[in-house]
């Protein structure tokens, strides 16, 4: 699968956005789906991922609740729902995906397929 994430941009803290990625290339459903985010001069870090079906996800400690991590895999996208940013989450923002991992994976390793970034930033 080839991901396209899509949706960053401009926000004032406080602010929220929704990124997209889109899958091209094969079914969606078959990967588990993660988002990963990396701040400048920082390393990438995990927020979310989501099971094949969406009925399992799991989040970053640093979320705290802000953050929702969906899927409509009859739409071959996954979505990051983020609420209530603020200027640390200022960062180019990943989704990724794995066809045989196991679902909860944290790790950027156990993603094998990545996206093209798409920037965040949060002005204070």
């Amino acid at each position: 699968v080839q991901l396209q994430a899509s949706g960053g941009g401009l926000v004032q803290a406080g602010g929220s956005l929704r990124l997209s990625c889109v899958g091209s290339g094969d079914a969606m459903r078959n990967y588990i789906m993660g988002w990963f985010r990396q701040a400048p001069g920082k390393e990438r870090e995990f927020i979310a991922t989501s099971s094949r079906g969406g009925g399992s996800t799991s989040y970053a400690d640093f979320v705290k609740g802000r953050f929702t991590i969906s899927r409509d895999n009859a739409k071959n996208t996954v979505y990051l729902q983020m609420n209530t940013l603020g200027p640390e989450d200022t960062a180019v923002y990943y989704c990724a995906a794995d066809r045989f991992g196991r679902t909860g994976s944290t790790t950027e390793e156990a993603y094998r397929t990545w996206g093209q970034g798409t920037l965040v930033t949060v002005s204070s």
